[in-house]
């Protein structure tokens, strides 16, 4: 079965890897949310990629989801010795991956031909999408004024409270090659139980894919268990957005580009709700604490997926 996912964060990251577990190599696509990118200390960083890619290197920081494994922080120290702004955690390993893309995109090469490159270098088989190969920044609304995503998230530890969003670049982008052509050829995509509002909405935002998304089955998996995000802002923002944390909340913000629905069980008695959007749902346990809960998951997602398929 062909899969495309379309994914950001953490939540996103570990469920990718339960679908890399489970399909074989040929059969999953990833998108990955790149409005998070910026640039720091003159280096290209990709929070969303870098963490996904990590995880399916098997090399993330086990404890944080994000970052790499056995990790150590001497440029930091030196930089804050410097009195450096060091509110963004760079570790000595990962600052590599910052250096060799900066150079790479420098020299001309495109973001989606450097993260095939990083894939083959760490070992990842499944095929792993920017969503786009231009740049494209989520601008945070808040109480506070207009802050990119990272200091919103990060310097200011997503304190201040959300108004709107919008994602600068998003209309001239283009969808990378190959993002288009997966989604069209796909089986079922499947929207990752990351932040709706701003790691799968900045994909949604590019020229084509929501249209193609329009065209094909997907499933959306609920990143909010029992009203709260289980990791990251996501529902204080539909807090500050005037809307209750929800699952069915959830299923609500995507809309009719829905076809099922992936719910916690803590959260079953929803599922009335959201299958009188018309979705077919799922209700299983979404936590993922280690490799073997994603895996599960996944396995339940598209066995899921494939029952769906049949109706």
């Amino acid at each position: 079965m062909k899969v495309v996912a379309l994914a950001g964060g953490v939540g996103g990251a570990k469920l990718a890897d339960g679908l890399a577990r489970c399909l074989p190599a040929q059969d999953l696509t990833i998108v990955v949310n790149t409005a998070d990118d910026f640039t720091h200390f003159g280096l290209r960083i990709c929070p969303d990629l870098d963490t996904i890619c990590y995880t399916l290197g098997g090399i993330a920081n086990p404890d944080t989801g994000w970052g790499r494994a056995g990790e150590t922080w001497n440029t930091l120290e030196a930089l804050k010795t410097l009195e450096a702004p060091t509110w963004f955690q760079l570790g000595d390993q990962d600052l590599a991956t910052h250096l060799e893309r900066t150079r790479r995109l420098a020299e001309g090469e495109t973001l989606s031909e450097i993260t095939q490159f990083f894939c083959q270098r760490w070992g990842i088989q499944v095929r792993v999408l920017p969503m786009s190969d231009s740049p494209v920044q989520t601008i945070v609304e808040t109480d506070h004024g207009d802050l990119p995503f990272q200091e919103y998230f990060v310097k200011y530890r997503f304190e201040p409270s959300v108004r709107g969003f919008r994602f600068e670049g998003a209309t001239q982008a283009a969808a990378a090659p190959g993002v288009l052509e997966a989604i069209e050829s796909c089986e079922v995509a499947i929207f990752c139980p990351s932040n709706p509002w701003v790691s799968i909405d900045p994909i949604l935002a590019i020229s084509g894919i929501r249209q193609a998304l329009l065209r094909a089955r997907v499933i959306a998996v609920s990143p909010i268990v029992g009203g709260k995000a289980l990791k990251g802002p996501a529902a204080k923002m539909f807090e500050e957005m005037g809307i209750p944390p929800s699952a069915q909340a959830v299923a609500l913000h995507y809309g009719s580009l829905l076809k099922g629905f992936v719910l916690d069980v803590v959260d079953a008695d929803q599922e009335v709700q959201i299958r009188a959007l018309g979705l077919k749902t799922l209700a299983t346990d979404t936590v993922m604490k280690n490799p073997n809960d994603r895996q599960r998951l996944a396995e339940k997602i598209l066995a899921f997926a494939r029952q769906e398929l049949k109706g």
